[in-house]
């Protein structure tokens, strides 16, 4: 399970939304699952995401935030010599962080 403690800590100042993009561009290759905004079959290319916090709500023991996600989806066989083709993606996450734990649970929420 992935933990954003670092964000948790600044949940209520004005740093959350900094800390927040911070946590999520410098998570491991493959914990957002961005597989599922993929538009043309190909795979996620996460070692240069961009994010960027779009709103902030808080719901009892959860804060929960939408985030805009700039990755990069590698198409194979799409040029000449089937080198694989790297494109531009984006795609709109739900960040849940408990508040107890800072438990964090991802969702694509649009595309």
């Amino acid at each position: 399970m992935t933990r954003l403690k670092l964000s948790l800590n600044d949940c209520r100042s004005g740093l959350f939304a900094r800390q927040l993009k911070h946590e999520l561009e410098h998570l491991q290759a493959g914990t957002l699952p961005l597989e599922q905004a993929t538009t043309q079959g190909g795979q996620v290319d996460d070692s240069n995401i961009a994010a960027n916090v779009i709103e902030v709500r808080e719901h009892g023991d959860w804060i929960c935030a939408r985030v805009g996600i700039f990755f990069n989806e590698v198409v194979g066989g799409c040029s000449c010599g089937d080198d694989p083709l790297s494109v531009n993606a984006y795609c709109q996450i739900q960040v849940s962080i408990d508040r107890a734990s800072a438990e964090a649970e991802f969702a694509v929420i649009a595309e």
